[in-house]
């Protein structure tokens, strides 16, 4: 009787075995599958890229084409924003007398497309900075962060943001904080992925036209 009980044990043993190894090899034969699935994947992906930096070259001389019938309509980029759900809630009243100075603004991906892309805000002179152009770039690292840098502001004498509030410089009174576009822009420290939404709001604002319609009465028969 124990010998019966010890070869039945014995050969469910042999069973186990034979099962792990036909699931072992299972398991290799799907890994492989698996390679050859991703090889295809980043194949198909560096393909994809390709063809967004062809056509990144044949959209350019179109978007600059639009910028300049743009800088014949007055305060376009001010209603634009305005009329934008998120970034209209954004613009404080200073920054709409700044916006009023905006003549373009571009979207530019990276050369490889994927490691992030800059947009550039282009200014006409005006009363508030030096600059003609503000640059914020978004960088993404292979750690799941997005490195931010911005140009830095010469704003002029008597003029600036300090934590968000204008203040002209008017003894030692500033204004109180307060969240604005600029305040936006000028936040160049590093996020997590899942935390940079405004910038992601200014690349659906360059589709502007459609906000620009919207907030236009005399436009609003137009189907765009």
């Amino acid at each position: 009787m124990v010998a019966d009980k010890s070869k039945k044990a014995k050969i469910e043993e042999e069973n186990v075995e034979q099962l792990d190894t036909e699931l072992v090899l299972s398991i290799e034969k799907l890994q492989e599958i698996q390679d050859d699935l991703e090889k295809i994947n980043e194949k198909a992906s560096d393909e994809v890229l390709e063809v967004e930096q062809k056509y990144n070259v044949i959209r350019k001389p179109v978007y600059d084409k639009r910028n300049e019938i743009i800088k014949a309509i007055p305060d376009f980029w001010l209603t634009a924003f305005l009329s934008h759900p998120a970034l209209g809630e954004l613009l404080t009243e200073e920054d709409q007398k700044i916006f009023k100075y905006l003549s373009s603004l571009d979207v530019e991906d990276a050369k490889d497309v994927k490691s992030g892309y800059s947009i550039t805000f282009y200014f006409n002179p005006n009363p508030f900075f030096e600059d003609g152009k503000l640059t914020k770039t978004f960088t993404f690292l292979e750690e799941g962060t997005t490195k931010i840098t911005a140009t830095p502001i010469k704003w002029k004498e008597g003029k600036g943001l300090s934590n968000g509030a204008n203040h002209e410089k008017n003894g030692n009174k500033r204004g109180l904080p307060e969240e604005s576009f600029f305040t936006w822009f000028s936040d160049a420290q590093n996020k997590e992925d899942v935390e940079v939404e405004m910038h992601d709001e200014v690349v659906i604002l360059y589709c502007f036209l459609h906000f620009f319609v919207r907030a236009t009465p005399s436009l609003a028969q137009l189907e765009l």
